[in-house]
């Protein structure tokens, strides 16, 4: 049993593994060797498989019923999770990827290593599919053995071994697998590659998969060494709250100041930009003239510039438009977006309670001209915001609260003169709780 035997070598000392098993070859190979050294060798290893539901074919209610079976059989539990597919803003391929990962994601529990089951081939193709896209050394490096996974680890025991290898050890065993109809359709890149192309590289140079493994750990250490070069200067420039301090970057050559780019970008989880894109994200961004408010969409994040510093921040739906009613004001008000909740306390911001005639709502945005409790002269909104170092996206989040369609004060932030305190008036006390209204953290 040599695969079993290196598995146990790679495994090392983790005990806590949940498999992706999709019930297809390698991850039935992959779950029966770990089962293997369970039954021989570690009987206290643990396992789950989860299998993830993408609803893309008509069979997938009959694999996960497959699935569940085997695990059954093998005493491994089991989770089955469905996951909804968007293919408009990536493709098919990529958001069934996307999603399946999120779905591991989230059933990864404390302690676990997320187990999966590609292989040589596979690790053939997606350094194939990178040069086809131009990728350089990070995007070349193809799959690791161990990646973190949010704060976790994902294992790829595999790598080393071919799909003939994997083919041979199942006959042996006597496994049943699911043949996905999918994985014959030529449309898929993967798909074509491993139809077409794979078998006629492999024909000519036999060893063609084991070169091109090589080629990605190479590049691995290529970027592994100007990770380890550029530690320091990417230190230096981001700030506490992840920004990045552009200002120095300008004198830099290109290619330092992109390969600092990647790596600010990869440590925040970001999907990695195209070289073209890597370049407009500086020109439009970072070099914008200083009264812009630019933005750059990579993929579900945008990078956004303020004060000569960077930030990384999620896609949020806007909210210039809404207007929230706070009919009763007795009660807490919740505010979309994880930004949290208003409330009446006894200790928040001071501000004339609402007449009777006063209808009182929150917004997002406000124009013209504001007169701002204890300043002698009114001042655009827009002004303000900048006098007080709000960076835009938090202009965009922070709730404002109106009596009918007069501006009476920002939370925390200011209050308008017709929202101040009078000696013969009510006052209302109001606080901002809870919000998460720009870091994205």
């Amino acid at each position: 049993m040599m695969l079993c035997e290196y598995l146990a070598e790679t495994l090392g000392s983790r005990r806590r593994l949940l498999v992706a098993f999709s019930g297809g070859l390698d991850s039935t190979v992959l779950l029966d060797a770990l089962v293997w050294l369970r039954q021989r060798r570690w009987p206290d290893l643990a396992l789950r498989g989860v299998y993830i539901h993408h609803g893309l074919s008509l069979h997938a209610d009959e694999w996960a019923a497959h699935c569940r079976a085997q695990c059954l059989r093998l005493d491994v539990g089991f989770q089955s999770i469905p996951v909804r597919v968007n293919p408009e803003s990536a493709g098919l391929e990529a958001a069934a990827r996307e999603a399946r990962y999120l779905a591991l994601q989230q059933a990864l529990l404390p302690g676990e290593t997320l187990v999966t089951a590609q292989h040589l081939d596979d690790q053939s193709e997606t350094f194939l599919l990178a040069l086809k896209r131009g990728s350089g050394p990070a995007g070349l490096s193809a799959m690791a053995v161990s990646t973190p996974f949010h704060g976790q680890e994902l294992l790829r025991p595999l790598l080393d071994w071919s799909r003939g290898q994997l083919q041979d050890y199942a006959r042996r065993r006597r496994l049943r697998w699911i043949e996905d109809d999918s994985n014959r359709d030529e449309r898929f890149d993967r798909n074509f590659l491993r139809l077409q192309i794979m078998p006629l590289l492999t024909r000519r140079w036999p060893h063609f998969g084991q070169a091109v493994a090589r080629s990605a750990r190479l590049c691995a250490d290529q970027e592994a060494l100007l990770d380890e070069l550029l530690q320091e200067t990417l230190e230096r420039l981001t700030l506490p709250d992840g920004s990045l301090d552009v200002a120095p970057m300008v004198a830099m050559s290109a290619s330092r100041r992109g390969a600092l780019l990647r790596r600010w970008l990869a440590g925040a989880g970001a999907r990695m930009p195209a070289k073209d894109q890597l370049e407009r994200l500086w020109v439009e961004v970072a070099l914008s003239r200083p009264d812009a408010e630019p933005r750059f969409q990579l993929a579900d994040r945008q990078v956004r510039r303020f004060r000569h510093r960077l930030y990384l921040l999620p896609l949020w739906r806007p909210l210039k438009d809404l207007i929230l009613p706070w009919t009763k004001t007795s009660r807490p008000l919740a505010l979309p977006d994880d930004l949290g909740c208003l409330q009446r306390t006894r200790t928040g911001v001071a501000v004339r309670a609402a007449g009777e005639n006063e209808k009182v709502t929150v917004r997002f945005a406000a124009g013209g001209k504001l007169h701002i409790a204890g300043r002698r002269h009114g001042l655009k909104i827009k002004k303000l915001w900048q006098e007080l170092g709000i960076a835009p996206w938090l202009r965009e989040r922070t709730p404002l609260i109106f009596y009918n369609e007069v501006l009476i004060a920002a939370p925390g932030i200011f209050t308008t003169r017709e929202g101040q305190t009078q000696d013969d008036q009510r006052v209302w006390y109001i606080e901002w709780l809870g919000g998460k209204n720009g870091n994205g953290q």
